[in-house]
């Protein structure tokens, strides 16, 4: 089968900028040495563009999870530009086929199952969605977005004027046009695009599974660590809807940091979440499913799996009568409806169906331990 024609203009792009960061950037560095000034200005430029992408470009634009004030969409939108990961509209209408079509090769435009090569870089190398690529139909809510289709018409021109604009400003100021090119131009732009880049490739294929094994995402905190929160992709490609990635607190996360910390200052809002009870059933249902597995093997299985199905359907019955009076005590402090006495006698309620919960939770893990 013949192999669609080669994007030249794409190849010879991520070519010669990893070429130029490969081998001019470390020269730079023994031959001149680059300034504090200069290290400070790429990492924050590299945060700029990786943020525009994780926050404006996925969690904004191509799931919705939250709602932006038009000043930070217009932030987005030029660091977006600057990030060199073509318009929000193509990049979102692209990322809402790959949930959709997750792993299905003929569908999916970065499927992980065609390997590491093609859903890093490949896919973009070559006309593979020549039939598709302005196919924006999935996207009217964004068509409908001026700032989102200003960008999108305007997108050549915004590119040059960053990529170059930017270094070219910052080495003016510094009186180091050369250090600004090579550190900011070129090596923030290839640490950009292929810290992005992983997010497709190594994020389906390196890490654990959690929350499903319905497809190939996995969760990965070193990942999480290269692309602001994004590296918990197992999460993300359950609960796509949920403006974090990163649930817990201790969880690196700075693309939820942003979200939320903008929605103090009110740039921010509607800031969309997971049920927490989804979540735990979720990490139940797989460890109930990884457990069976290693069951099967054993001489007495079916009277092991009878008792792992019991002990999970005591921990989901706990688990559900636990959210249920969670849901109606937050529900009555909003309202600011409840009695004191009420309140109390609430809360001792919910107190004990959470012993209940913690109980079962305990004998659970330690039966699910057996077979880990």
């Amino acid at each position: 089968m013949n192999k669609p024609p080669i994007i030249w203009t794409n190849v010879i792009l991520f070519a010669s900028t990893f070429l130029v960061a490969a081998i001019l950037v470390p020269w730079y560095a023994i031959a001149v040495g680059f300034t504090w000034t200069e290290i400070i200005a790429t990492i924050v430029c590299l945060g700029y563009c990786g943020m525009s992408i994780t926050a404006g470009y996925h969690r904004l634009w191509a799931h919705k999870t939250y709602d932006a004030h038009p000043a930070l969409q217009w932030f987005y939108a030029i660091g977006g530009a600057f990030a060199l990961q073509n318009s929000a509209l193509h990049w979102s209408s692209d990322h809402r086929v790959h949930h959709k079509f997750v792993d299905q090769n003929d569908k999916d435009p970065y499927s992980a199952q065609r390997g590491f090569w093609f859903s890093h870089i490949g896919w973009m190398l070559r006309e593979y969605q020549s039939n598709t690529y302005a196919d924006y139909s999935n996207a009217r809510d964004l068509q409908n977005n001026k700032i989102v289709m200003w960008q999108h018409k305007n997108y050549l021109v915004l590119t040059v004027a960053t990529n170059f604009g930017i270094p070219l400003f910052l080495g003016w100021l510094t009186d180091s046009y050369i250090g600004m090119l090579l550190s900011v131009g070129v090596l923030r732009l290839v640490l950009s695009h292929h810290f992005t880049f992983f997010i497709n490739s190594l994020a389906h294929i390196w890490g654990n599974q959690p929350y499903t094994d319905q497809n190939s995402a996995r969760d990965n905190g070193i990942l999480a660590f290269l692309t602001y929160g994004e590296g918990y992709h197992n999460f993300h490609h359950i609960f796509e809807y949920d403006y974090r990635n990163g649930i817990k607190w201790w969880q690196f996360d700075p693309t939820k940091w942003l979200i939320k910390s903008c929605s103090w200052l009110g740039l921010t809002r509607n800031l969309r979440v997971c049920p927490p009870d989804r979540i735990e059933k979720a990490k139940v249902q797989m460890q109930l499913k990884r457990a069976q597995a290693k069951v099967s093997h054993l001489p007495d299985a079916e009277l092991v799996m009878q008792r792992l199905e019991h002990e999970y359907e005591l921990l989901m019955e706990k688990m559900h009568a636990y959210y249920e009076v969670k849901k109606v005590l937050l529900q009555q402090k909003k309202q600011q409806l409840m009695q004191q006495y009420n309140e109390f006698d609430l809360k001792q309620q919910m107190l004990e169906v959470r012993r209940n919960l913690q109980l079962q939770q305990k004998r659970w893990q330690q039966l699910t331990a057996q077979f880990a």
